[in-house]
């Protein structure tokens, strides 16, 4: 499980930029100097490099010549107001067009990463955006200089380039990412150093990205609220979590794009907190090899842009089979549906989809759980009027949207999984849940404790103890807590057990599918934020679906993208789309369609936040509040509040 050493990318010399093409002139897109700057742990094991560049290589020559053919032509790209305001796929036209270098557009981020980043390394407020936990500064620009040269020649022999050539890129802290520590938001994972990139970071590679470098996690990947970062609108407000600094980085224009990681809501949450526009894919439809992992079998990588034909366009180049680092990236179909990366043509590209609405979909709020009530009732003023406005709009594009009973899994007879207060064994004086059944065999398996117990014997006494208290086990018949107790329990969870938990995940899968079915509906509307958030001082989220855990229970996916602003801070307001396992070509698709026809609000950008006094926080290992249980990224957290 620790990520293993490696050397840094060697650097390449900067090509002289091209000349401008037709269509759109260098100095209209640049805009002047100010203009280019926006004025001013442990992973999962990744199988041997020749091994994955093999399939990597395949998967992306595959994919490439297609995804070009969707890249807009340089002629109908509209003049944006900074460099760092154009999408992904508006970059991807500039550079091919040799109107913008990648060593332009890396350094007018890396500018802007130094004026508002603030200091790196700190898990804490660190007094501006903290969305970047460290760079690879060097290493950014010599990939952008090797972009560069591959763009000059490819000008004579016309060869075609990855789709994603240049363009920068942050990755959350508890992915992989050659020669850099990945520390899962926690000082605790110090000296976690990879030797290899994930397979997700290896096929941006290929794709010919830049990775900037490390987007700052929730402390252990345990909180969907996140306090390291500032909300991309406000600093002042929660960033979402746990890929906070994922979700900020974009909207703020400190990354094109970012990866984030979701085991149980953190994709979603911050991008609906940050107005991004993020996919939750299914399970497997991504190779996770390379993450440090919270839970196998729900965790999931997936990226999150400004756009949601960005966000789909880097789905294309990042999913495919894994086969030797990652076995369940064998469940997904081979070759998976074409991803969408244009606009349907027409006045109501929707005509013919349903979309429901689920009514039991239940939204947690100050007085607990609003069972029996109708999410839209809870939420604030804000959020109904831009619900209903989005209702209104996706009617107009052709969309059925109706209200639907959904699954409502407070009824055990349709959750025997999820929330289940079943106990299938009892396993060294612990009960076992339906899902305990299912995730602690999978963590047992993949050598979740014991390498961590591995790792905190080569630290220093402050790591050990931190990672002790965080992963470690006192059971009714332990004295002390230990890393052996948790490896106990999870190894003695009887076969027969695992094997019914795995039987009721798959029967909440097929009632929830029978509830969309019975009602006619294609996929799921819903609103994961239902009143303005809270300040990072300890607001959170006042209203937000009790339940935010259950598409990765079902392993089904989901886009977020933003539909408005409250009319008090101008906090972004979001909306997701939630379909049957492997329906992520139909849900972005709708959503893209959307954005098409709507386009102000994810083209809107934050204010440059004021500066203020950049702070370095103390180097404490886990600076963020204790997480409330209901707050948990962690599944079997989370579900044991639910109980």
């Amino acid at each position: 499980m620790p990520a293993e050493r490696a050397v840094s990318p060697s650097h390449a010399p900067t090509p002289v930029p091209a000349p401008a093409r037709a269509g759109i002139s260098r100095r209209a897109v640049l805009g002047g100097a100010a203009a280019v700057t926006g004025t001013v742990a442990v992973s999962a094991a990744v199988a041997s490099p020749a091994v994955a560049a093999s399939a990597t290589a395949s998967a992306t020559a595959t994919a490439s010549a297609d995804l070009l053919k969707a890249l807009p032509a340089l002629s109908s790209v509209k003049k944006r107001p900074r460099l760092v305001d154009y999408e992904v796929v508006e970059l991807a036209a500039l550079m091919r067009g040799g109107v913008v270098t990648s060593v332009q557009v890396t350094k007018a981020y890396l500018d802007r990463i130094d004026r508002f980043n603030g200091p790196f390394e700190t898990y804490g407020d660190n007094g501006l955006y903290n969305a970047f936990v460290r760079i690879d500064r060097d290493g950014a620009l010599a990939q952008a200089a090797a972009a560069d040269a591959r763009f000059a020649k490819a000008r004579h022999t016309h060869e075609d380039l990855p789709a994603l050539l240049g363009i920068p890129f942050g990755v959350k802290d508890s992915v992989a990412v050659k020669g850099l520590e990945a520390k899962d938001g926690s000082h605790a994972f110090d000296g976690n150093t990879a030797l290899r990139d994930a397979t997700v970071v290896l096929r941006l590679r290929e794709a010919g990205a830049v990775i900037l470098g490390h987007t700052i996690a929730s402390a252990f990947s345990g909180s969907i609220t996140g306090t390291f970062a500032g909300n991309a609108w406000n600093k002042a407000y929660v960033p979402g979590g746990s890929s906070q600094g994922s979700g900020v980085a974009p909207v703020a224009r400190l990354a094109a794009a970012c990866i984030g990681e979701e085991t149980g809501g953190s994709i979603m949450m911050p991008s609906a907190a940050n107005g991004a526009s993020g996919i939750k894919p299914s399970l497997g439809t991504s190779s996770v090899a390379g993450l440090m992992p919270l839970s196998p079998g729900y965790d999931v990588l997936g990226p999150i842009a400004r756009s949601v034909r960005d966000a789909s366009l880097i789905l294309s180049v990042i999913h495919g089979p894994d086969p030797a680092n990652d076995p369940l990236t064998l469940a997904a179909p081979d070759p998976f549906p074409a991803m969408p990366l244009t606009a349907r043509k027409g006045r109501r590209p929707l005509a013919g989809t349903t979309i429901g609405i689920p009514q039991s979909d239940w939204m947690r709020t100050s007085g607990g759980i609003q069972t029996g009530t109708s999410p839209q009732d809870t939420y604030d003023a804000d959020h109904l009027a831009a619900f209903t406005r989005l209702k209104q709009q996706l009617t107009s594009l052709g969309a059925t949207v109706k209200e639907f009973p959904g699954l409502d899994v407070t009824v055990p007879a349709n959750d025997p999984y999820f929330s289940s207060t079943d106990v299938l064994a009892t396993v060294d004086g612990s009960p076992v849940s339906p899902s305990s059944a299912v995730l602690s065999p999978n963590r047992y398996e993949i050598r979740y404790w014991d390498a961590v117990k591995e790792f905190a014997a080569t630290r220093p006494a402050d790591q050990a103890a931190a990672l002790l208290a965080q992963y470690g086990r006192k059971g009714p018949n332990d004295t002390v807590s230990s890393f052996d107790s948790a490896t106990r329990f999870a190894g003695l969870v009887p076969a027969s057990a695992r094997v019914e938990g795995e039987l009721r995940r798959r029967t909440l899968q097929a009632n929830y599918q029978a509830a969309l079915d019975a009602a006619g509906v294609d996929f799921m509307l819903v609103l994961s934020l239902g009143a303005q958030i809270g300040l990072r001082t300890g607001g959170g989220f006042p209203v937000y679906r009790a339940y935010y855990q259950l598409p990765n229970a079902l392993t089904w996916p989901m886009v977020s993208f933003p539909v408005g602003y409250d009319s008090t801070v101008g906090l972004p307001i979001a909306a997701q789309f939630w379909g049957p396992r492997f329906s992520e070509p139909q849900i972005v698709q709708a959503a893209l369609d959307y954005q098409e026809h709507y386009p102000e609000y994810h083209n809107a950008a934050p204010a440059d936040p004021v500066s203020t006094t950049a702070k370095i926080a103390p180097r404490v290992l886990r600076a963020e509040p204790a997480t409330p249980p209901e707050l948990s990224n962690d599944p079997l957290v989370a579900e044991e509040a639910l109980r």
